[in-house]
């Protein structure tokens, strides 16, 4: 199993912007130093505490001091961007990255994202399958491009000069195309199905409970097998809310205080998916009521904390419960405090991650 990264930070709304986004770099380069395999940064333009607002630009940022390791967008939410932007702008990534991009994409989720963009009573997910499907037209295509869609059209027949190169979207340096991953937010995913039967490989994102996590593997089996793909669990991945202290005092309190960044991150999502009517999430059953649905029992079922050889069990103890996958996800959270947040990483990956391959041998 291989250790990646990812985060869609949820940082304290008087903190200052400069300081996040500084920690936020931070623990990505961390991340590249300790060999993690990938790393994903994710996007909302009207979330104060969500603050990174294009995981294009981020990722643009940090791309020339990473060395080794994939970086993710997680994701460029589709219906909120033209898709010849996206299109662009991806290809221009996978050039900076020397081909280490990996493309997440989605309908995106955040309420207040749609508003803004007018897509509020829209078909998002009609929206994003439109945009996506001619972001890979787009890249399968020569000018002057005539794709026409319900929600964009996409041409340069008019003001084409092939001869100096006007009119012409940029490819990414990989070809057909970057690697294409989802993320599944809901349990028995019918998306998971669709994005294996298009070559896409799934993300189960760190705020469902494990029996849900579940739940995406057969339907990736599903996909797979309806158009004869392999099916490999090498390439789904499991993002987790992890800590790692060298002692259990410090884990917990750093976990599971009130002020913790990790009961800050769920009490956020809690309160968001509760006003949004989206509880059933955070639910250990489909007919569970919802006021049985708590953060406390939210925080004790999604946080994994405790010295390295506690850390291991549980993720032992995780895929046992939901199977193998190829990468775990270590989800990242605001660094009230600098040093266990760094701390953290750094015995993730050079106590824990050993002790998990000896313990599936």
């Amino acid at each position: 199993m291989k250790l990646g990264f990812f985060t869609m930070p949820i940082h304290p709304l008087e903190k200052d912007w400069r300081q996040s986004l500084a920690e936020d770099r931070e623990a990505f380069l961390l991340a590249d130093e300790l060999g993690f395999s990938e790393a994903y940064v994710g996007e909302h333009v009207t979330d104060q505490a969500e603050n990174i607002t294009s995981c294009i630009a981020f990722l643009a940022w940090i791309a020339a001091a990473t060395k080794q390791i994939k970086l993710g967008t997680g994701t460029v939410n589709m219906p909120n961007v033209h898709p010849a932007t996206v299109a662009a702008t991806i290809a221009m990534l996978d050039h900076m990255l020397d081909g280490r991009l990996i493309f997440g994409i989605s309908p995106g989720g955040l309420l207040s994202d749609a508003e803004l963009f007018g897509t509020l009573e829209r078909d998002r997910n009609a929206m994003f399958l439109e945009a996506i499907n001619q972001v890979l037209q787009i890249w399968a295509s020569e000018p002057p491009y005539n794709i026409k869609g319900q929600f964009w059209n996409i041409t340069t027949e008019k003001t084409l000069m092939a001869d100096i190169g006007q009119g012409f979207i940029a490819q990414p340096l990989q070809r057909p195309h970057p690697p294409i991953v989802v993320t599944a937010v809901a349990p028995f995913s019918k998306g998971v199905t669709e994005a294996a039967a298009r070559g896409w490989d799934p993300i189960s994102a760190n705020f469902l409970m494990p029996m849900w996590v579940k739940s995406h593997w057969p339907k990736y089996v599903e996909g797979c097998e309806r158009v004869g793909r392999p099916v490999d669990s090498g390439n789904w991945r499991v993002a987790k809310s992890v800590f790692v202290a060298n002692d259990m005092a410090t884990a917990k309190a750093y976990a599971t205080d009130p002020d913790s960044p990790y009961v800050y991150y769920y009490r956020s999502l809690f309160t968001k998916l509760k006003r949004n009517g989206r509880i059933e999430l955070f639910k250990t059953r489909r007919d569970q009521p919802d006021d049985e649905v708590t953060l406390e029992s939210v925080c004790d079922k999604l946080i994994i904390y405790g010295t390295p050889d506690s850390v291991a069990d549980q993720i032992l103890a995780l895929l046992e419960e939901v199977g193998e996958f190829g990468t775990l996800l270590y989800a990242g959270k605001d660094w009230r405090d600098r040093e266990l947040g760094r701390r953290s990483m750094i015995l993730m990956a050079e106590q824990v991650m050993p002790r998990i391959t000896a313990g599936t041998k």
